[in-house]
């Protein structure tokens, strides 16, 4: 019988339970998922209560769109789109004990997204795009998600290559961890995420899926991030970004199966009960085993 992976830690850290549902808010108007359905602030704080509803444990809300070829946002322009969203989640019922994330690389959005309420910072560089950062999140004292990619986004998918992706990305995130430990940040406080389309060929993010169990042994909790991303629509079809559920559900359970903690989702309701689905089948497939061995 196939049994889910149950790292061994311990850690304190609230996000080694799991699945904890990070449901996606993108303010940007040319995000490859919602091609900027959600830019209008109004309409991204209704989007994020409605995920909140849905189920989502937190909120990541990103002013900056990172997908392949996605151009350079300066710090104000991101900060003036995220704020009036962070302020608006933060003053709705529904979300008060919810944890809102900012998606970001600069270390002046980081600050003013933790002073209106964001309690989580995401950074896909693993804070080497903004010199300050390090000092931003130290000083913070907050959950950090240190993610790989190789190269910028505006270049990232030009032939990325790697000698091993599965020993190149984690070798690379152990290294982010120990900067961070040597720059006060509490190892208690960092998650990793080995960034499945950023700098990767369908090869390269199928592998890292394959393999990602492995990445465990950085002692940190995880984050998967394969929501609507083009690897699906390579493998199926060329389908696009709102077809692509299925295969996002499949590779969260496999995911969700090799232990991974957080998933960064664009469809809550739906991998949540996928999740329900297989602990569900699980179970049953133990008392089943019960019975027959009688």
């Amino acid at each position: 019988m196939v049994e889910k992976v149950i790292p061994k830690t311990s850690s304190k850290n609230p996000f080694w339970g799991g699945p904890h549902i990070m449901g996606i808010v993108n303010v940007t108007p040319d995000s490859f998922s919602d091609g900027g359905q959600f830019f209008d602030p109004e309409a991204a704080i209704a989007h994020g209560i409605a995920l909140v509803h849905d189920g989502a444990h937190t909120l990541d809300v990103g002013g900056e769109s990172t997908r392949p070829g996605a151009e350079t946002v300066k710090a104000k322009d991101e900060i003036d789109r995220i704020m009036p969203v962070i302020n608006g989640l933060r003053q709705n019922d529904a979300c008060r004990n919810i944890k809102i994330s900012i998606d970001t690389r600069n270390s002046e959005t980081m600050v003013e997204a933790l002073k209106a309420g964001a309690s989580i910072v995401n950074d896909i560089s693993a804070l080497t795009h903004d010199s300050q950062s390090i000092n931003v999140v130290a000083e913070a004292n907050v959950p950090v998600v240190l993610m790989h990619a190789q190269g910028a986004p505006q270049s990232m998918q030009k032939n990325p290559k790697y000698n091993n992706v599965v020993h190149d990305v984690f070798k690379f995130l152990e290294s982010r961890i120990n900067f961070c430990k040597t720059h006060r940040i509490d190892p208690q406080m960092i998650i990793c995420d080995p960034g499945i389309g950023f700098g990767k060929t369908l090869e390269h993010n199928l592998l890292l899926h394959r393999n990602i169990r492995k990445f465990h042994d950085l002692g940190v909790p995880l984050m998967l991030g394969a929501s609507r991303k083009s690897f699906i629509a390579k493998v199926s079809h060329d389908e696009p970004p709102a077809d692509r559920i299925p295969g996002s559900l499949s590779a969260a359970l496999y995911g969700y199966q090799q232990g991974v903690q957080i998933f960064r989702v664009h469809d809550v309701k739906e991998t949540l009960q996928a999740f329900k689905i297989y602990d569900a089948i699980l179970s049953a497939g133990e008392e089943v085993g019960e019975i027959l061995s009688a």
